[in-house]
């Protein structure tokens, strides 16, 4: 194993530092070779645009890259698995989101990594260079300080705030487990769930799934301390929304006879004697990276009837965001959306669901190595390169957006 990881490590400084440092690079889009080009792109022939948008800001989108670009912007405070890093040592992480944003949906970005000594710091850097953008993509945040930064932003900004680590987790949660449960013959509205992690992610989670029909009574949401109840004194106003009246107080006592488990804090906190007390039919999503709350093989060798997610890319149902933030962006910024709302996040989860229902691609089979894949217990969320993604979530995201009022354009692309 430890050769693996040394090898690993290797590769990916490798990876990093050669041919150029970093991943992502600033390429020209227009031609600047001759002096004619020339005097196009910088002085006298720049002047034009630039009037043009004095007189009318909506003429960015006509004249400048706004459209297409997002920041991907973080203060380092909660990096993948690493903690707080701080903001240079994330800056890895955001030149990677870049990559898939512009591999997976042709996106443009801007990686910032802010150097704040504040959350409202944060926030008034954020809002001040927000004019270059048409989206900002927040990351790697700590809670509760995301929630109040997101929050704060969506009301001053007029273009799409979304924390990756919130809602693109959520959204994949929400369309795996919708068809995890009707595999397992389950109804939204009369399942026990269990949520380990009151952060971010868990939060945001559970705030989507009773947007989709369930209700807080259904829910038990473990933090560090334990369950997550009305007697506790100690809960900040995020962890208070999920506060329910309960004799449960330990993870064990939730975990009793729940039929749905989501992990998205830590490694191996869950036991195979968890698994066991589970209702029938149990799904279990353990996302914590790289080491699952427990991993697949110890919940599988106590329960044959449990259907299982991961966050890791080899096991199967992989729940992984690259299946949202690209897609969902693209939607959004195709229709000049002001916002990325409930509606549209509710659209993004039924068109991912729906897709991992349909017959798979041979250019799936093939990057996988799989000679087969059809829905069932080991396919029920789509995988990330499957190719339709580009032209369904996009779509169903955009339509959402010009329904429900925040789109500037009132038609989505064909």
């Amino acid at each position: 194993m430890t050769d693996k990881k040394n090898s690993l490590k290797e590769r990916a400084l490798d990876y990093h530092a050669h041919p150029t440092p970093g991943k992502i690079s600033v390429t020209p889009t227009k031609p600047c070779e001759l002096q004619d080009e020339l005097s196009l792109a910088y002085t006298p022939g720049v002047a034009a645009p630039v009037l043009e948008i004095a007189k009318d800001p909506e003429l960015a989108y006509r004249y400048t890259t706004k459209g297409n670009l997002v920041a991907v912007i973080t203060d380092g405070t909660a990096v993948l698995g690493l903690g707080n890093v701080g903001p240079l040592a994330s800056k890895p992480v955001m030149e990677g989101k870049g990559v898939l944003f512009k591999q997976f949906a042709g996106i443009d970005v801007f990686d910032i990594e802010v150097n704040s000594d504040s959350t409202q710091s944060f926030i008034d850097t954020v809002i001040n260079i927000a004019p270059t953008f048409g989206g900002i993509n927040l990351e790697d945040i700590a809670a509760p300080q995301c929630f109040e930064i997101e929050k704060a932003l969506k009301e001053k900004l007029d273009i799409p705030v979304f924390h990756d680590d919130q809602h693109g987790t959520a959204i994949i949660i929400a369309a795996g487990l919708l068809n995890a449960l009707e595999i397992q013959e389950k109804n939204l509205n009369e399942i026990k769930i269990t949520c380990i992690g009151a952060g971010s992610a868990g939060i945001a989670s559970m705030r989507l799934l009773l947007s989709l029909g369930v209700k807080k009574h259904q829910i038990n949401l473990i933090d560090r301390k334990g369950v997550v109840h009305c007697e506790r004194k100690d809960l900040n106003i995020y962890k208070k929304e999920f506060a329910t009246k309960t004799d449960d107080r330990t993870l064990s006592d939730a975990i009793l006879n729940t039929d749905v488990l989501i992990g998205v804090s830590g490694a191996n906190l869950v036991t195979a004697d968890m698994i066991a007390s589970m209702a029938d039919k149990p799904i279990v999503f353990a996302l914590s990276n790289p080491n699952p709350e427990i991993c697949p093989e110890l919940a599988k060798s106590v329960r044959n009837d449990i259907i299982m997610a991961t966050g890791r890319s080899d096991y199967p149902n992989q729940i992984n965001n690259v299946l949202g933030f690209p897609f969902i962006f693209r939607g959004a910024l195709d229709v000049r959306a002001s916002t990325i709302n409930t509606e549209m996040e509710i659209a993004a989860v039924k068109a991912l669901a729906d897709l991992a229902k349909l017959p798979v691609p041979d250019e799936v089979l093939k990057a996988y190595q799989l000679e087969s894949l059809a829905f069932g217990t080991d396919y029920f969320i789509p995988k990330p390169f499957d190719p339709r993604l580009i032209n369904t979530v996009p779509k169903a995201v955009a339509e959402a957006a010009i329904k429900s009022g925040v789109a500037k354009i009132k038609k989505a692309a064909d």
